[in-house]
């Protein structure tokens, strides 16, 4: 089958960096499903898990969205039968989704929207579970229509693909959403997702708030800089509200600051479930089922902004050099057969 690989270190404008190769055809065991796929999205996670391989020589598939229809099942699959269309952000410890067929745990798979375009719908799934996870596990929000009536949350980077879903599922849950921007055309995307206010991230946070008239939150989710907004999340912060980030740092984080409030930080790693097996792994794939009603029924939208036809390393190529140029607003989404010739 066909594949696109990434090999080593190399700058993305190197043609060596992606290749159309030829792989085996993958089996599936136990509760793996194998899809064929149909439509992928390039996220920053691509590249920076590009970074990751050690040398020129070393290669591995990446892609972390995919939309497709079952192809083969495991011995122990009950939730998905061969023709069904699936969508499903995978791991990061297993073969990616940028090549023809893949593998994947049925617990981390949702039945795909019915009613809206591949292209729109394979940009929900890796962005669309981690704002949920964020919300509605860590945070602790109530995951129901207008259930958080009075409850207000920040959220940090908005117009980022997480927060741009993120904006929408709070809205959906009652929530009332602060978010950051800076330039006129990230402000104008956050507020088309449904932000109530929006503050400069490049300015004085509780400033602008405290001028607003609002000195505290209910919860805070953090998606870019943790170390760099820590300290005035505690501030912002209400006592015994909890302050969340899905962001890395190697910075040491003041965590004391949070004691007097009584106030909690979490983490989350949206691959966590599916690489350590969890209890409730399989509550990925239910909640990628309800990402899909909620798309079908216009709740929320999708977020990609651009598709392009064609699966294979020139595209990837160029999709990945515009994602990391970081100026992109939604999501960029391929789809269609990998029509390279190897």
């Amino acid at each position: 089958m066909k594949a696109v690989a990434a090999f080593g270190k190399y700058p993305i404008e190197d043609v060596r960096v992606l290749k159309d190769v030829e792989i085996d055809k993958p089996v599936p065991q136990d509760h793996d499903i194998l899809v064929k796929i149909a439509g992928i999205s390039v996220n920053p996670i691509d590249f920076k898990t590009r970074m990751l391989i050690e040398s020129e020589d070393q290669s591995r598939i990446l892609g972390f969205d995919a939309i497709g229809t079952v192809s083969e099942i495991g011995a122990n699959v009950t939730n998905f039968v061969v023709g069904d269309k699936v969508f499903y952000l995978g791991v990061n410890n297993r073969s990616g989704s940028n090549e023809e067929y893949q593998l994947v745990d049925e617990r981390l798979v949702g039945h795909a929207p019915k009613k809206i375009m591949t292209a729109e719908a394979v940009a929900i799934p890796l962005t669309g579970v981690t704002a949920w996870e964020s919300l509605f596990e860590k945070l602790a929000f109530v995951p129901k229509k207008d259930a958080n009536q009075g409850q207000s949350i920040l959220i940090i980077n908005g117009a980022g693909g997480v927060g741009s879903i993120a904006i929408q599922l709070a809205k959906w849950a009652g929530i009332k959403v602060i978010t950051t921007a800076s330039r006129p055309e990230t402000i104008d995307w956050v507020k088309k997702m449904g932000a109530d206010i929006v503050i400069n991230h490049r300015k004085d946070l509780k400033k602008q708030l405290d001028e607003l008239g609002i000195h505290e939150v209910d919860g805070i989710l953090m998606l870019h800089s943790t170390e760099l907004y820590f300290n005035v999340a505690s501030e912002l912060i209400k006592p015994r509200g909890i302050v969340m980030s899905i962001v890395a740092t190697t910075a040491e984080l003041p965590l004391s600051i949070l004691k007097n409030k009584s106030n909690d930080f979490k983490w989350l790693t949206i691959f966590t479930k599916g690489i350590y097996h969890t209890a409730d792994m399989a509550s990925q794939g239910a909640t990628l089922n309800q990402l899909a009603k909620l798309l079908d029924e216009g709740s929320i939208k999708s977020t990609m902004t651009k598709s392009v036809e064609g699966i294979n390393a020139d595209n990837l190529r160029a999709a990945t050099k515009t994602v990391e140029g970081g100026a992109m607003i939604g999501k960029l989404v391929i789809t269609g057969e990998f029509d390279a010739e190897v």
